[in-house]
C-alpha cells in the first residue's frame, strides 16, 4: 500500500480542524448578527430618543427588551429649570467670570452653576426679609451646600457682609 492511499489523522489535526470549525462558526454568526434588522433599526433611529419616542414609537419597541404597552410622549415643562430654590449664599471675589467677562466687585453679579449667562435672579435673604437683583455672569459655587456666590455689592445690599453666608431664596426673574 503506497503511503498516500490512505491518511491517518492524529489527535493533533483533529483538534486543529475543530478549532477551525469553530472559528469559521463564530465568523458567520457575527456575521449573521450585523444583518439583524434590530441592529439595522437602531442606525435608523434619530439622535434625540425623545423624537423617536414621539415620532416612531414602534421602533422604540422593538429595541426594547420587554414589550412596551405605550409610549411616554415627552413633556416640555419637565425640561424647565425651577423658578424658586432655597440655600446658602456666600459672596466672592475673583478677576474673570467663566463667561468671559472682567469681574466688577460693584456689579450686582452671582455664580450660578447651571442658569444659563444672563439670567437675572432675585436672591431674597430669608431671616431678613431684604433682596437684590443680579445677573448671572460665573460659574460656582463649588462649595458644598451653596446654591449661589454674589458679588461683594450685592452682599453688602443683603447685609450679609459680616456673616459671610445667608439663608436664601433664588427666584428666576428673566
Amino acid at each position: 500500500m503506497s503511503r498516500f492511499a490512505r491518511a491517518e489523522t492524529t489527535p493533533i489535526s483533529m483538534a486543529m480542524s475543530s478549532r477551525l470549525l469553530l472559528a469559521i462558526l463564530g465568523a458567520a454568526s457575527l456575521a449573521a448578527c450585523a444583518q439583524s434588522p434590530v441592529a439595522r433599526q437602531k442606525a435608523d433611529l434619530p439622535t434625540t430618543s425623545r423624537q423617536a419616542a414621539i415620532e416612531h414609537p414602534h421602533r422604540l419597541a422593538a429595541l426594547h427588551p420587554h414589550p412596551v404597552s405605550r409610549v411616554r410622549v415627552h413633556d416640555e415643562t419637565a425640561d424647565a429649570k425651577p423658578t424658586a430654590s432655597h440655600g446658602l449664599a456666600s459672596f466672592y471675589s475673583d478677576t474673570e467670570t467663566a463667561s468671559g467677562e472682567r469681574f466688577d466687585k460693584n456689579e450686582m453679579t452671582a455664580a450660578h452653576p447651571t442658569l444659563p449667562f444672563g439670567t437675572r435672579l432675585r436672591v431674597t435673604d430669608v431671616s431678613s426679609g431684604r433682596f437684590v437683583t443680579v445677573r448671572v455672569n460665573d460659574r460656582g459655587p463649588f462649595v458644598r451646600g451653596r446654591v449661589v456666590d454674589i458679588s461683594p455689592s450685592a452682599a453688602e445690599a443683603l447685609g450679609m457682609v459680616d456673616k459671610g453666608l445667608a439663608n436664601v431664596r433664588l427666584d428666576v426673574v428673566q
